[in-house]
This record gives C-alpha cells, sequence and structure tokens, in this order.
C-alpha cells in the first residue's frame, strides 16, 4: 500500500485509530485495491499480525512475521511482491484493527 500520509498521520492525535485506503495490489487477495482498513497506532503487534509500517521513508502495509531468532519481515500476501526484511519494530505505525468493504460507488447498480 502506498499511503499519502503526512509526517504525522494527519490531524489525528498522536494515539488515535485512523482510516487509510489500499493502494494496489500487494494485499490481495484478503484486502482489494480501494478497501478502507482502520489502523490503530496503540494497538496490539503479534505474529501474523496486519501493520502499516514506515521503509525506506514509504509507508507501506503488510502482515508482519517474525521466526524463533526474532527477525521481523513485513510480507505482502499477493507472491508478485516480495518480503521485506527489517531490523526491528521501530518502523511499525499502527497495527490494522478493521476492514471496510468495497468502496460505496463500486457497489451501486442502478437499472
Amino acid at each position: 500500500m502506498q499511503s499519502e500520509m503526512g509526517g504525522d498521520g494527519g490531524s489525528c492525535a498522536a494515539g488515535e485509530p485512523f482510516a487509510l485506503q489500499v493502494l494496489g495490489d500487494d494485499m490481495e487477495p484478503e484486502f482489494e485495491h480501494g478497501v478502507i482498513i482502520v489502523v490503530d497506532p496503540e494497538g496490539v503487534v503479534e505474529n501474523g499480525c496486519f501493520v502499516v509500517a514506515v521503509v525506506n521513508e514509504e509507508y507501506i502495509f503488510r502482515q508482519l512475521v517474525w521466526d524463533e531468532a526474532k527477525r521481523y519481515f513485513l510480507k505482502p500476501l499477493n507472491d508478485a511482491y516480495e518480503t521485506v526484511a527489517i531490523p526491528n519494530l521501530q518502523g511499525v505505525k499502527g497495527v490494522v484493527v478493521q476492514k471496510a468493504g468495497r468502496r460505496r460507488s463500486e457497489r451501486k447498480h442502478y437499472v
């Protein structure tokens, strides 16, 4: 996911949950392009959770996984993209706590 967030995540207070729109197909099939996710900056980080993190000064949305040696990885769900190794959890900015459906305009069907 590529996000256009400002330095502090917009006008939200540091600990407040915020919503982002998923851009791209790197987290498909579970998170399709255009879906809205709610991110909690104070959410519990667990192996296998979905997170928003900063890597190379860019916000990305991935599944956080780690191994027995406590090596951390940001893994896309779409195998066409690479898993990114990170040195620690410092770049994790929040845990995804909710996923909304498709955008309303995509569900409208007028006859």
